[in-house]
């Protein structure tokens, strides 16, 4: 109820009397009392006043469920908030719950992660209070070949939500959001499956949002939304956006089976794109030109005229991250 409450005050400039929420939600008056005073206590600036009722007149850049949910226009994704002040990982809280049973579209979130993951086995920066730091629990019913997909359906949610915000960003094959030759997103897929079926995919995504510096050793390969706009970002609004941008393109893909409907937009966000790339596999590295992606999400890299498709591996750029071989 709390999440119903606040969305008719956020969705009202003028106040709204006690009486007609007691109605709405046929709840007694001390009932909207003790819920007004929970959403004062998390930092919402409600004015009170007698005969006239309650009236919204700030928000607080926090990460509540009920903040979260307050004004989310999905179906599915994101429906089901699980909200923690710190965790480990929120892949490693997500894959326990999965196996829990939470529904498909629960979405974790996290203020902070104390050792928040990254591709390639590395740890993702991730502090309290100014970026996203979440995952998402997927069910679908695809091959376990087709997981890697979801990667570039995650990494192009948070280029269109970019995009709707007015910034302007570029992926880095598959899963890194790029601003400035930066990084501001990162994302991390992992599943459970058997040989033919999907229990279950975890989709990470860690966003800077509203940091104002990074730690030195970060300085020259990390950018906040914040330091590329000079603005500052509600980030519950943030989720809500990416989740609504994923859930369109999430149903599309269920539908077609492939990506072939996202290519050429996914290739016109591509930094690389007709640029010379190295390609970090597990044995070896080897140079190319990138072409943009396959139907199946693959990367087309053209070596001597020839091409061929990388399914996985880590791509560099010159210039970007401050690489420069």
């Amino acid at each position: 109820m709390k999440e119903d409450i606040l969305q008719m005050l956020k969705s009202r400039k003028d106040f709204v009397s006690g009486q007609e929420l007691c109605e709405y939600f046929q709840v007694s008056r001390t009932a909207v009392w003790k819920v007004i005073g929970q959403l004062k206590s998390e930092g919402y600036e409600i004015e009170a006043i007698n005969r006239k009722g309650y009236r919204l007149i700030a928000s607080p850049d926090i990460l509540t469920e009920a903040e979260i949910l307050s004004g989310m226009t999905t179906e599915v994704m994101g429906r089901h908030v699980y909200y923690y002040d710190c965790l480990g990982s929120t892949n490693d809280q997500a894959r326990m719950l999965a196996e829990q049973g939470a529904p498909d579209g629960s979405l974790v979130v996290a203020e902070t992660q104390n050792t928040g993951k990254g591709r390639m086995g590395r740890v993702f920066f991730s502090p309290e209070g100014s970026g996203i730091w979440m995952s998402l629990i997927l069910k679908p019913d695809i091959p376990p070949m087709d997981a890697s997909m979801i990667t570039l359906l995650g990494a192009m949610a948070v280029q269109e939500m970019m995009e709707s915000f007015g910034l302007e960003s570029g992926i880095k094959w598959p899963n890194d959001l790029v601003i400035d030759h930066r990084k501001t997103t990162g994302i991390l897929t992992e599943m459970s499956a058997g040989p033919d079926v999907v229990n279950y995919i975890v989709i990470g995504i860690g966003i800077n949002v509203n940091m104002k510096e990074f730690p030195e050793e970060l300085r020259e390969t990390a950018i906040s939304m914040a330091m590329a706009s000079g603005q500052t970002y509600h980030r519950a609004e943030i989720i809500r956006r990416v989740m609504q941008y994923f859930e369109t393109n999430y149903r599309q893909f269920l539908k077609d089976g492939n990506l072939a409907f996202l290519k050429k937009k996914y290739d016109a966000s591509l930094i690389h794109l007709n640029k010379e790339i190295s390609i970090h596999e597990i044995r070896r590295v080897w140079r190319g030109v990138s072409r943009g992606i396959n139907d199946i999400g693959e990367l087309i890299v053209s070596v001597d005229g020839e091409e061929t498709t990388v399914r996985s591996g880590e791509v560099s750029i010159r210039g970007v991250y401050g690489y420069t071989e």
